[in-house]
């Protein structure tokens, strides 16, 4: 049986199966399982099943335990019990409160303080929607008692939890990593200049936005006496220190991205314990989480690493890029029409799926351009936080209504969301259009 024609079938049925509200890592486990059945099935022409089950088992079997045996697979509980366990140890929310204190005086500096408290907070949990959860449910409040726009206080918070995907350390970046063989490290450090740009794009919405309608912020209060302003800052310490952990760690060689994770869970756990913030109690709630949230992270990406497997099987990919090549399309005419294909998948579907749904396709099509797969990384993961915040499905927009309830539909958030998305654009074409941006810091390793 032709193997593109099954390949083509399987994806077909993979997306009916997703468009249905099947879990994703049983709709890729189980359209791989029976693709693959078939294949060997018919491998002499005519269909013989009993020469197809062992083989079969051996491929769903092996292929997921190599991917739970990966040791750059061990950082993502790692990366998840450090975030759990700084947000209980209030690591990750000084920031927030000490860039609150210094911005008090701008208008729509508690907006501001907000997408900077998402980005300390990325710095350290790695997950967009884990930051959307729990800065939303700091910041939205906040402003909206103070009488901030309805739209600027959901939205802004929703926007700067998608920095979480960029931002080292990122579940996302790992996952691609493992994926692609590419150096998890390096995609790191060149998540750090697109996220910096990415936040300071937000920074410019916001002040443009109450410049533009001062109504929609109050007034700034009177900037509080140096003091305060320094005890602030140097509260939030913890998180400073553990992002040069991880940064610096990494950048000056004397860690792995795994070795620089365990590094801060301990180092966390210390800092809990010394400063009272944190008790036993709390460390087993989070390690609790923990474990629900990388179980459903472990058993997406097994399905996936088992889909990778049947595709190759298929040689579906092959074709693929045969018939790109032929076509004879160019560098940026090809990169239109993989943003496209990302931004549709956004509406309907989450990041670690519409990454471990395309990746087996697009990887072999953007190494046969002879594109660098870190900087391709990164552009796939500012992709996928547009696809964060875009309506229909933008989860991180959803998170936030969940948070404030009634109190804002869900309608207003999207409409004060497309400024963001406008300044997403603006900086996903720039790293397009300049690849230095993502590979600058990588290069200088």
């Amino acid at each position: 049986m032709d193997g593109t024609l099954v390949g083509l079938v399987a994806f077909a049925a993979l997306i009916l199966l997703l468009g249905l509200r099947v879990p994703i890592a049983f709709a890729l486990a189980g359209v791989a399982t029976i693709g693959t059945f078939v294949m060997f099935a018919f491998r002499t022409g005519a269909f013989s099943p009993d020469r197809a089950f062992r083989p079969t088992a051996s491929l769903v079997f092996s292929n997921s335990f190599d991917l739970i045996h990966s040791y750059d697979l061990s950082m993502i509980p790692l990366f998840v019990a450090l975030g759990h366990i700084a947000y209980r140890a209030e690591i990750t929310t000084k920031i927030y409160h000490a860039a609150r204190v210094w911005l008090s005086a701008i208008p729509g500096g508690v907006a501001m303080a907000s997408v900077m408290g998402c980005a300390g907070f990325s710095a350290i949990t790695g997950s967009s929607i884990a930051c959307a959860s729990t800065m939303g449910r700091i910041c939205a409040p906040e402003m909206l008692s103070m009488g901030y726009d309805k739209r600027l206080a959901t939205a802004s918070v929703a926007a700067g939890g998608t920095l979480g995907s960029l931002i080292p350390p990122s579940v996302l970046f790992i996952i691609y990593g493992i994926f692609t063989e590419t150096s998890i490290s390096s995609l790191f450090l060149a998540g750090i200049l697109p996220g910096l740009i990415s936040l300071l794009g937000f920074l410019l919405v916001i002040w443009l936005w109450v410049l533009r309608d001062p109504g929609a912020a109050p007034a700034g209060v009177d900037t509080l006496p140096l003091g305060q302003r320094l005890k602030a800052a140097l509260e939030a310490w913890p998180a400073v220190l553990l992002f040069v952990i991880i940064v610096g760690g990494i950048y000056g060689g004397i860690f792995t991205a795994t070795e620089a994770a365990a590094v801060c869970v301990a180092v966390t756990l210390l800092i809990g314990f010394a400063q009272r913030r944190l008790t036993w109690r709390a460390v087993i709630e989070s390690l609790r989480e923990t474990v629900v949230q990388t179980t459903s992270i472990f058993i997406i990406a097994a399905g996936a690493k088992i889909f990778v497997a049947f595709i190759a099987l298929t040689g579906v990919a092959g074709d693929i890029v045969g018939a790109v090549q032929a076509a004879d399309l160019s560098i940026p005419l090809l990169m239109l029409a993989i943003a496209a294909i990302y931004l549709l998948l956004g509406m309907f579907l989450d990041p670690i799926g519409i990454m471990v749904l395309t990746l087996p396709l697009l990887v072999p099509l953007v190494e046969g351009y002879g594109l660098d797969l870190i900087w391709f990384g990164v552009v796939v993961i500012k992709l996928l936080e547009i696809g964060l915040i875009t309506p229909p499905v933008g989860l991180n927009v959803f998170v936030i209504a969940s948070v404030v309830g009634k109190e804002v539909p869900i309608d207003r958030i999207f409409s004060g969301i497309t400024r963001f998305l406008a300044v997403d654009v603006i900086v996903l074409a720039l790293l397009m259009a300049f690849p230095i941006l993502s590979l600058l810091i990588p290069n200088a390793m």
